[in-house]
């Protein structure tokens, strides 16, 4: 089973409608007791990095998710959930973050003046290595992205996959059984399914 995280931030229904699309057995985890009955574990976010680990804390999740992922279950943080699994966010200030991927949380790099943030819209993944969930996607990879930071890991290894814009930016980490796209899989179609199909069948 996967258990959806809900600490009060995240579009959970469209979250549940694409993993009911692919077949998933789900449930909304609304507490942190519930974690420990979870096989899988997803985790979204949107907004700001500082708000949504602030919530994820407040609520009594940041523990629980830890205990996750250090019993080797599957994690996947999707968006600012894929942010949240770094060690610092520096979104209006520097703020701690699980630590799961090594790494930092900074805003993509203005190489143009013309280069507009957030990143709004679809764009093209270049996977790097083999990660599991990335896995028989395709010619076509394009996924729909909303953001302006995303996750920068200390470990070259840990990047699954980016895309160009103005640069090379991190569109999703892999790190053993610890996973984050920053793209949203529920809006980006074919590739988003085979995402979420690919984390249910791990």
């Amino acid at each position: 089973m996967i258990g959806i995280v809900n600490y009060g931030i995240g579009n959970l229904r469209s979250v549940a409608n694409a993993l009911e699309q692919v077949g998933a057995r789900f449930a909304l985890i609304g507490s942190p007791a519930e974690v420990a009955g979870a096989d899988k574990l997803l985790v979204p976010g949107v907004g700001a990095f500082g708000a949504c680990m602030e919530a994820l804390t407040t609520r009594g999740f940041r523990e629980p998710v830890l205990a996750h992922a250090a019993a080797g279950k599957p994690l996947l943080g999707i968006c600012v959930g894929m942010q949240m699994l770094a060690t610092l966010g520096t979104e209006f200030g520097e703020r701690p973050g699980l630590g799961l991927v090594p790494g930092r949380v900074v805003q993509i790099p203005r190489t143009t003046p013309e280069l507009r943030l957030p990143q709004i819209g679809w764009n093209a993944l270049r996977l790097r290595g083999d990660c599991a969930l990335l896995r028989g996607l395709g010619a076509d990879t394009s996924a729909y992205f909303v953001h302006s930071f995303h996750l920068v890991p200390d470990d070259p290894a840990d990047v699954a996959a980016d895309v160009d814009y103005g640069g090379p930016v991190i569109a999703s980490v892999a790190r053993a059984n610890v996973f984050g796209m920053q793209f949203h899989p529920e809006k980006s179609q074919g590739v988003g399914l085979k995402v979420l199909e690919n984390f249910w069948t791990l």
